[in-house]
C-alpha cells in the first residue's frame, strides 16, 4: 500500500507512474489528496476542542480547589458543547480514514524506472536468453501424453477425486516430484536461506498484509466457516512472519525459504494453454523471500535473479528472463523478473518463476519496520521468487529430456531420485 505522504508529495510522479502501468482510474489519487486535507484538518480541529477541553477540566479542578464553585459552573457552561464536538469530529475523523484506505488500497504499487510502459505480455522486455532449444526425437510428444504413456501422472484420477487441475503423480512422477522439492530446498539453504515450515491456511490480516486481499479474494480458495484461506504462495505466510514486527538494521537482509503446496482458482482459465501441468488448482512450490534495506533491495532482486537462473542451468533448461512491462505486473509489484523454459514438444515458452521487489507496499501493509543505527524507524523492502515452482520444471523436464527409449533425468537430480531414466 502506498504511503499517504509519499501520494501528496509527490502527486506528479505517482501519476506518471501508474501511466506506466495503464492504470485507469488515476482520480482516486486526487481523491484521496482531498480526503487527506480534510482529515488533517479535522484532526487539527479535534485536537484544538481536545486541548481546550482538557485546559477547561484543569481550571474546573482548580476553581473548586480553591472554593470558586460559582465560576467552576460558569467555565463548566461554557465548555458543555465540547464533549458532543469531541464525538463528532473523532466520528468525522474515523469516517474519513476509512473511506481513505478503500482508495489506498485500490492504487497498485509504482513501477521501478526501469520498467517500461507496456499493456500486454507481449510487451515484455527480454534481458537475457540462456542456452540452446533442446533437440528431440523426431515424434517428440508433449508432456501430458509423455504422462500417460509412462504412466507417472494421472489427470483423470485427480479429476475423479477432485475435478480438473489436482492431477495423481504416480510412482517416478511423484519421486521426481519430491526430488525436486529436496533439491531446491538444499540449494537454498547452501545459499544462505533458512529454511521455514509454515501454515497452509492464512487469516485476512495476513491475505491483506502481501496483497492478496482485497485484490485477489476471488482467485483464493476461502474456508468460509473459519473465514481462513488457503494459501495461493509461500509467499504469504513467510512474509507474514514479520507482521507487526521492528527488526535491527543489523538484522537484515532476511532470508527465507519454504515449501509449500499452492492453492489457486485460476478462474476464468481455459484453452490448449492451460493443458496438462501448465496450470494447475494445486501445485508444489519452493518460495524464497528477503527482507531488506531499501538502499539494497535492487541489488538483492538481481542476486535473486540470478540465484534462480542457476537452478535452471543446473537442470540444463533453455530459459529466457524478462523484466515485465507495467502492464503485465501484479499488483503489489515494483519490478519483476520472470524466468520461462522452452518447451520444444510444444514450441512454446513456459513461466516457471517470477521474482520480485515489492519495496515499501507489502511492508507498509505489514507494518514491517527496522530500526536504523541513530535510532530512526523505518519501512523495510520485501522480496520474494518461485525457486521453483514445480508443475512446468516437470514439464519441462519431461518434454525436454524425451528420447526414443525413455525421459532421462537430469545428472544433479539422480542422487535424489534413485533412478535415471523413466522408461
Amino acid at each position: 500500500m502506498l504511503q499517504v505522504n509519499y501520494i501528496r508529495e509527490n502527486r506528479e510522479k505517482v501519476l506518471e507512474r501508474l501511466s506506466v502501468r495503464n492504470f485507469k482510474q488515476p482520480e482516486l489519487v486526487d481523491q484521496i489528496i482531498s480526503i487527506d486535507e480534510e482529515r488533517r484538518q479535522t484532526q487539527t480541529s479535534l485536537d484544538s476542542i481536545a486541548a481546550e477541553a482538557n485546559a477547561a477540566a484543569k481550571q474546573i479542578g482548580e476553581l473548586m480547589r480553591a472554593g470558586k464553585k460559582d465560576e467552576a459552573e460558569a467555565v463548566k457552561t461554557q465548555t458543555a458543547s465540547h464533549k458532543e464536538t469531541i464525538k463528532n469530529l473523532g466520528d468525522k475523523l474515523a469516517e474519513l480514514e476509512a473511506h481513505q484506505f478503500n482508495l489506498l488500497v485500490q492504487l497498485p504499487n509504482l513501477p521501478y524506472h526501469l520498467v517500461k510502459t507496456g499493456s500486454t505480455a507481449e510487451e515484455n522486455e527480454v534481458v537475457l536468453v540462456h542456452g540452446e532449444p533442446a533437440q528431440l526425437p523426431v515424434k517428440a510428444l508433449p508432456h501430458w501424453e509423455l504422462a500417460a504413456k509412462y504412466d507417472i501422472i494421472d489427470f483423470e484420477l485427480g479429476v475423479k477425486i477432485t475435478g480438473a487441475g489436482f492431477p495423481v503423480y504416480k510412482g517416478k512422477g511423484a519421486r521426481l516430484q519430491r526430488a525436486l522439492i529436496n533439491f531446491f530446498l538444499d540449494h537454498a539453504t547452501a545459499a544462505g536461506y533458512r529454511e521455514m515450515q509454515v501454515p497452509h491456511l492464512v487469516n485476512e490480516a495476513s491475505g491483506f498484509g502481501t496483497g492478496q486481499l482485497p485484490d485477489k479474494e476471488g482467485q483464493m480458495y476461502h474456508v468460509g466457516v473459519d473465514n481462513l484461506f488457503l494459501i495461493p504462495t509461500a509467499e504469504v505466510p513467510v512474509t507474514n512472519l514479520y507482521r507487526d514486527v521492528i527488526l535491527k538494521e543489523e538484522d537484515l537482509p532476511i532470508k527465507n525459504t519454504g515449501y509449500t503446496p499452492c492453492f489457486r482458482r485460476e478462474a476464468g482459465s481455459y484453452g490448449a494453454h492451460v493443458r496438462g501441468l501448465n496450470r494447475l488448482h494445486q501445485f508444489d512450490k519452493v518460495e524464497v523471500v528477503q527482507i531488506t534495506h531499501p538502499d539494497k533491495s535492487y541489488e538483492t532482486l538481481e542476486d535473486m535473479s540470478k540465484y534462480v537462473q542457476s537452478l535452471l542451468q543446473e537442470l540444463g533448461l533453455h530459459y529466457r528472463v524478462l523484466r515485465l512491462c507495467g502492464g503485465d505486473m501484479g499488483f503489489t509489484s515494483a519490478m519483476t523478473y520472470d524466468m520461462e523454459v522452452w518447451s520444444a514438444a510444444q514450441q512454446r515458452w513456459l513461466e516457471v518463476s517470477s521474482v520480485s521487489n515489492f519495496e515499501t507496499y507489502q511492508s507498509n501493509r505489514l507494518k514491517l519496520r527496522f530500526k536504523g543505527k541513530e535510532g530512526k524507524t523505518q519501512l523495510a523492502h520485501t522480496l520474494n521468487g518461485s525457486a521453483l515452482a514445480l508443475p512446468r520444471i516437470v514439464a519441462s523436464i519431461l518434454e525436454n529430456y524425451q528420447t526414443e527409449d525413455g525421459i532421462v533425468i537430469p545428472e544433479v537430480l539422480r542422487k535424489y531420485t534413485g533412478f535415471d531414466k523413466i522408461d
